[in-house]
């Protein structure tokens, strides 16, 4: 049980309070349209193909082992970022420099973990939904919603990022305030 609380409190570091809720890569990603091409095209594999994967796992851990559904998630991304990795060298060993920093940016985002939880959790409170075709759909659209908040955030960076913005305020600070107030907009749309 140490171990599960441990592993959960580093994750919870890493992609909560170091990742900025996943913000770094929707920053990376906005910062040029051949950016945001890659990173969503990665982001939406791994968010496809880990709720397909997630799917098998929800089916083989008994609900007494659920305290290890974390651990498992995790593994499922770290295995699918080494196939990615390896794929790209070995099929395409001349474009591994300049495409891997895609799959490192997106490995561990928020959006991929949180979607194969969200998935999971959807599927138990509507059961007709725990389908494996549900889980894939789910995960491809997770992957496009990552699309458009990229495509959000690339309308508003270089405003956000120029000389008329305070400089204390330039940047990071205002992209955050920025993703505050749309969140607040579409969840008021619900």
């Amino acid at each position: 049980m140490f171990l599960v609380t441990d592993l959960i409190a580093l994750l919870a570091a890493n992609l909560i309070l170091m990742q900025a809720l996943g913000t770094s890569t929707l920053f990376i990603a906005a910062g040029s349209r051949r950016h945001l091409i890659g990173t969503a095209l990665v982001i939406t594999i791994f968010t496809t193909v880990g709720s397909a994967c997630a799917y098998f796992v929800h089916r083989l851990i008994p609900e007494q082992y659920a305290d290890f559904t974390l651990l498992s998630y995790t593994i499922i991304i770290g295995l699918l970022y080494v196939l990615l990795l390896c794929g790209l060298y070995f099929f395409s060993p001349d474009n591994f420099g300049k495409y891997r920093r895609y799959i490192h940016i997106s490995a561990y985002n928020c959006a991929v973990m949180g979607t194969l939880f969200t998935v999971t959790e959807r599927a138990q409170f509507y059961p007709h939904l725990d389908t494996l075709k549900s889980w894939v759909i789910f995960g491809i659209k997770a992957g496009a919603g990552f699309v458009i908040a990229a495509f959000i955030l690339t309308a508003a960076f270089r405003k956000l990022s120029s000389a008329k913005v305070p400089s204390a305020f330039r940047g990071f600070p205002a992209m955050l305030v920025y993703l505050g107030m749309i969140s607040m907009a579409v969840y008021a749309l619900k």
